[in-house]
């Protein structure tokens, strides 16, 4: 007793079952940092700015070449399911594009310079992603134009070549200066004026790097590719049963599907949720099994100082006085595995940053939430051992003597 509980007797006294133990807690501290940084970055993934917002947006696939029609015959179709779903009711706003973004059927196209006549693919300044929209597409996935106009019906192919871009690929071309009435030359060597800028966005998937990309005008090279992108205040299966309604009237041999787009979006979110799902039931069973540990080792500690506390008591000891002389062992494994694992899970969380979009163990909130869980784990565990240490009965343990 006269040795005490000083730290310096407590490192001393650390067996291999201590060491085994710490490291438990280490990989449970770890593996609930991770499930933090995967919950918190699966919340940010669902209110992302994806330079769209798939909520109250209804699509209708379809593939306008299984019906017979070619990329030119298919124009009159497009720009009739565009008019007439703008007016259905209860619809803001109706247009197509040729593949959705996060889709993964995007492509690519490599831009130059106004000037170059090189036109190898090195020469070039970036490969943005490209698409072909119809009027009205930007308003109904709720783009934001942030500079110029629209694309109208009447930007057909007998007009000047024009393009919108997103603020990425803007500043890449021209720097800081406005970009509206200024040009660039595409893949095919033809000069493109910009006539707008629209807000950056995600186009591959959620946790690419900001990109460049630039949209074509519907009107000037046809696609036959089609995604109706209809926007309504109304709900989802009213505004599938108005869309089916009418494009059966348009055309009834064509074949289309219809799906609310956060629906679209699951492939997208589904490494996002695979991972937290995984991480979390690893997180749950690793906490599951620190609270064994430090209570097995809380309660075998109390167990065999029951009689040197029972002197301490009978000599006045103080309850905190008590709890320190039973549970500082297992109060320095818990602190030092917990204080290990948290450094870990802040070097893991460049790997998990690949795998969910805004992931980062840097989030305060993400390190006091990995705190509070492991307090609340010591707390659980060591609950029955100090309430056993502070119930002991010197006078029965001195006659069981």
């Amino acid at each position: 007793m006269k040795s005490g509980a000083t730290p310096a007797r407590i490192l001393r006294r650390l067996t291999l079952r201590d060491l085994l133990l710490g490291i438990q807690i280490a990989l449970c501290a770890l593996l609930m940092t991770a499930s933090l940084v995967a919950l918190r970055g699966m919340e940010r993934s669902l209110h992302a700015p994806f330079g769209f917002v798939p909520q109250g947006a209804m699509l209708a696939d379809t593939d306008m070449k299984m019906a017979g029609y070619s990329d030119d015959s298919a124009y009159p179709v497009q720009k009739r399911m565009v008019e007439e779903a703008s007016q259905l009711a209860g619809v803001m706003a109706a247009g197509t594009i040729d593949a959705l973004p996060l889709s993964g059927n995007g492509s690519n196209w490599t831009v130059f310079r106004e000037g170059t006549t090189d036109f190898r693919s090195s020469n070039g300044v970036m490969a943005p992603h490209a698409y072909q929209i119809s009027p009205g597409y930007l308003q109904a996935a709720n783009t934001t134009l942030l500079a110029g106009r629209d694309f109208t019906w009447n930007d057909g192919p007998k007009m000047p070549k024009i393009a919108i871009v997103n603020q990425f690929l803007a500043h890449k071309l021209f720097g800081d200066e406005p970009p509206i009435g200024r040009h660039f030359l595409g893949g095919d060597k033809s000069r493109y004026e910009i006539v707008g800028v629209v807000e950056n966005g995600k186009y591959e998937t959620l946790t690419e790097d900001p990109g460049g990309a630039m949209f074509f005008p519907l009107a000037q090279g046809h696609e036959a590719n089609t995604l109706l992108v209809v926007r309504s205040g109304l709900p989802p299966a009213e505004v599938a049963a108005s869309l089916n309604r009418l494009l059966s009237g348009i055309d009834s041999s064509l074949p289309f599907v219809m799906r609310a787009w956060p629906e679209r979006l699951s492939l997208a979110l589904f490494p996002a949720r695979i991972a937290t799902l995984a991480l979390g039931v690893m997180g749950l069973l690793a906490a599951m099994l620190a609270i064994t540990g430090v209570f097995g080792m809380a309660a075998y500690t109390v167990s065999r100082r029951l009689r040197e506390l029972g002197i301490r008591v009978a000599l006045g000891a103080h309850h905190l006085q008590v709890m320190r002389a039973a549970l500082a062992r297992p109060f320095v494994v818990l602190v030092s595995g917990s204080i290990a694992g948290l450094a870990l899970g802040v070097l893991a969380s460049q790997l998990l940053a690949a795998l969910v979009y805004g992931a980062s163990s840097r989030d305060p909130v993400v390190l006091l939430g990995a705190v509070a869980c492991m307090t609340v784990i010591g707390l659980i565990a060591t609950w029955l051992p100090a309430q056993r240490a502070l119930s002991v009965n010197p006078a029965q343990l001195l006659r069981d003597e």
